[in-house]
């Protein structure tokens, strides 16, 4: 929703971050299972069936596991998602959330969402060496619209946004995402902006600081109930994202992005950190977008918020 890479530590811990990001009901499934043999199965993409945690292929699983201290497991563990990998809306994120979930109701201990999000960023962060941010672990967990203020010393403090229901209702009603049906990694956009903070590269540091101060005047202009305020907001952040990434877009994404300003959006973004995914748009035309999309072969995923974070639906 706003301020989208203030949250990489290489920006937050010498000029502290800011955003706004919101969880919708689009979700990762985790399902476990005791099994009858000593080992672990998992069940992805792909069949893995080990007898050691050390074996297993999979990054996020094998470190999940070794992270919640589970020893000589006899389990089985298979995953689904609503939507796929490499198209900006933190599934990456929602994995490894979902899964400590699943693992900590597994082993009965009584872990706040917090600690959860903030386990899974130890995994992804500091473990594996991933250059990403804490953003997706910490709205998958928490759930709503929220707030998360990035402190130089690593605390990440979140709070919820404080818009009316009216507000709420039109994001919801007004807000379109469309796949653009490009998937991408977004380790090498986030890497080249990673190492380029950490050289203090001057145009990187202005961009981001120019970025955080979009997501407080997106703050502001939510609160307010300001929506044709927001929509603009948009524009500019998908402005400083391909100025600070030229690798967030493609020609072709441009080209649908621009199509979609001229047929009914008020404004729009990509979400994630470019390369393909998914497009947002704010738009109270949403026929005219909606037939101008369908025109373009763009598929619409139709959501909601959600408000109740990662959850365990059966134990």
């Amino acid at each position: 929703m706003g301020g989208g890479g203030t949250d990489l530590p290489s920006y937050y811990r010498d000029h502290s971050g800011f955003l706004i990001a919101a969880a919708i009901d689009k979700y990762v499934y985790i399902t476990l299972h005791t099994t009858f043999v000593q080992e672990v199965i998992v069940k992805y993409s792909k069949l893995e069936r080990v007898k050691s945690i050390d074996q297993i292929e999979h990054p996020l699983v094998r470190e999940a596991l070794k992270l919640c201290q589970i020893e000589n497991p006899w389990l089985e563990i298979t995953s689904m998602a609503d939507i796929p990998a490499g198209t900006g809306l933190g599934s990456s994120g929602s994995f490894t959330v979902a899964l400590l979930k699943a693992l900590h109701i597994y082993k009965r201990n009584l872990v706040s969402p917090t600690q959860i999000a903030e386990q899974a960023c130890e995994i992804e962060m500091n473990r594996l060496k991933e250059p990403v941010g804490k953003q997706d672990q910490y709205i998958t967990s928490l759930g709503g619209i929220t707030c998360f203020h990035y402190h130089r010393d690593g605390r990440v403090i979140s709070q919820p946004l404080e818009i009316s229901e009216a507000t709420r209702y039109g994001l919801e009603e007004n807000l379109l995402l469309f796949f653009t049906g490009f998937s991408r990694s977004a380790s090498a956009i986030l890497k080249d902006q990673d190492q380029r903070t950490l050289a203090n590269d001057p145009g990187i540091i202005k961009n981001l600081n120019e970025v955080k101060e979009i997501a407080f005047e997106t703050q502001r202009a939510l609160c307010a109930g300001n929506l044709h305020g927001f929509a603009q907001l948009l524009n500019q952040q998908w402005e400083k994202k391909m100025k600070r990434s030229p690798g967030a877009s493609i020609d072709q994404i441009a080209e649908w992005y621009e199509f979609g300003l001229a047929h009914g959006a008020l404004g729009g973004k990509l979400i994630g950190a470019g390369g393909g995914g998914f497009l947002m748009f704010y738009s109270e035309d949403k026929s005219r977008l909606r037939a101008a999309m369908a025109q373009k072969g763009l598929r619409e995923i139709r959501f909601q918020f959600d408000f109740e974070g990662t959850k365990g639906i059966a134990q």
